[in-house]
């Protein structure tokens, strides 16, 4: 299996991905945008593409960020998904992969950072892959926006702060404005990547603070990530 990761900055990690990657045994390939590496030009050098977020948003043009061009990526996206490749995009990338099949992004009623329930809707509770994360399971988050729907989409979850947490777009190519990926070392990146944030004190619900960011443990939802990956590549080898 072979894994090809999109990363649009140092500190939005692949966390917990990298750690499946290795535990399975499978290749892993990368573009760092940030480092103007270059994206595949093809989909047929990976089985699973996993596009990460940032702090860019689908709108951010070349002239507001230079290393990430939303076009190119969401040309990827179409192209994986006409080659019948798995697709997993978190945060932005969920908003791209929506964006490439014609559903644009939305902001969320909320912003979100730290570590809050999901809530899987009777589709999700229904789709096999998601079978072991129970009615409501305590994920992380970091966001702003969320993914657009397809006519063809489902939503498998939502938290109280966003109404699009998990999309199933299709059997294989699935959306996460969750970011079930963070661990301890991607938290602390991101809280160094994100301090103003918390320069002036915040009453919103739903943002933690660094301390309670540090404290979370985040290892049951990377466990529960991890089947999930499993059983995505396996409807991926099935159908292969």
């Amino acid at each position: 299996m072979k894994v090809h990761f999109v990363i649009h900055e140092a500190f939005e990690a692949p966390g917990a991905f990298e750690d499946w990657v290795s535990t399975r045994g499978y290749q892993a390939s990368y573009s760092r945008v940030y480092q103007q590496d270059a994206l595949p030009a093809t989909a047929q050098s990976f089985d699973l593409l996993v596009v990460l977020g940032g702090p860019q948003d689908p709108a951010t043009t070349l002239e507001q960020c230079p290393h990430f061009n939303a076009l190119a990526e969401r040309e990827l996206i179409n192209k994986a998904i006409s080659a019948q490749r798995a697709v997993v995009g978190v945060c932005l990338g969920s908003q791209l992969i929506g964006e490439a099949l014609g559903a644009g992004f939305n902001h969320s009623p909320e912003k979100e950072i730290g570590k809050f329930p999901i809530h899987l809707t009777e589709e999700g509770l229904a789709n096999p892959k998601f079978s072991h994360f129970g009615q409501t399971l305590d994920v992380g988050h970091w966001h702003n926006d969320m993914p657009g729907l397809t006519e063809q989409a489902k939503v498998i979850a939502y938290s109280e702060g966003c109404p699009r947490q998990i999309i199933e777009y299709s059997r294989l190519v699935y959306g996460f404005q969750c970011h079930m990926e963070l661990t301890q070392g991607v938290v602390e990146l991101l809280i160094k990547a994100s301090e103003a944030e918390w320069v002036t004190p915040m009453d919103r619900r739903f943002v933690q603070q660094p301390s309670a960011l540090r404290a979370n443990d985040y290892r049951e939802m990377n466990q529960k990530l991890f089947v999930f990956l499993d059983r995505l590549v396996a409807d991926y080898s099935a159908q292969c």
